[in-house]
């Protein structure tokens, strides 16, 4: 088709004239489809994109500012709309394998993320209480309890001859600390 024609059916068909839109499908058709199959799309997929690239003429057929050039218009619509269904074809994979569909995303959502953060603050808040706690313990609680956190935890021999301390002792001496911690812990709410 000529340009000053494509330019005159444009104006025609943006005026309502049936027949000049018609004429413009069947001028122009073969360039949209040209640019469509070019993109090696399945059938259902051209199909799906020359009638979106039409449709996007439709809406924009009052508003073009050279109508004489339609055709490139159209072209590059239908590049656009190719290129925009095969980056969304490229994020879904099909497949009928069930362990594959039942995988797990490794992608955390914002909510995963925020739900995370949220509960690495709590947690973060519980273990400050805690130490905050325990510095409020004697002198004597702290020590025993400290050293028995040790990694590898030492032998009550080894804590008796640290600390003075008689092994029968330890255990019940480090019942009487933990249970005060505790009611620290729960007099500040904090358990």
């Amino acid at each position: 088709m000529d340009r000053s024609d494509v330019g005159a059916l444009v104006q025609s068909a943006a005026d309502g004239d049936a027949a000049a839109w018609k004429a413009l499908v069947e001028g122009l058709g073969p360039l949209v489809w040209s640019v469509v199959r070019g993109h090696g799309l399945s059938d259902a997929d051209a199909h799906e994109v020359y009638q979106t690239a039409w449709f996007r003429f439709a809406q924009h057929l009052g508003r073009l500012r050279e109508p004489e050039k339609a055709g490139s218009w159209l072209a590059s619509t239908a590049r656009h709309e190719c290129l925009k269904l095969l980056r969304a074809a490229r994020r879904w994979t099909p497949t009928d394998d069930p362990q594959l569909l039942d995988r797990a995303s490794e992608e955390r959502t914002p909510e995963e993320s925020v739900l995370d953060s949220e509960e690495a603050a709590a947690q973060s808040e519980r273990v400050r209480r805690l130490w905050q706690e325990f510095e409020g313990l004697g002198e004597r609680c702290r020590q025993l309890l400290r050293v028995l956190m040790a990694s590898p935890p030492p032998s009550y021999q080894e804590v008796s001859a640290a600390l003075g301390i008689a092994v029968g002792s330890i255990g019940p001496m480090r019942q009487r600390c933990l249970r005060r911690l505790r009611d620290r812990l729960e007099g500040r709410g904090a358990a």
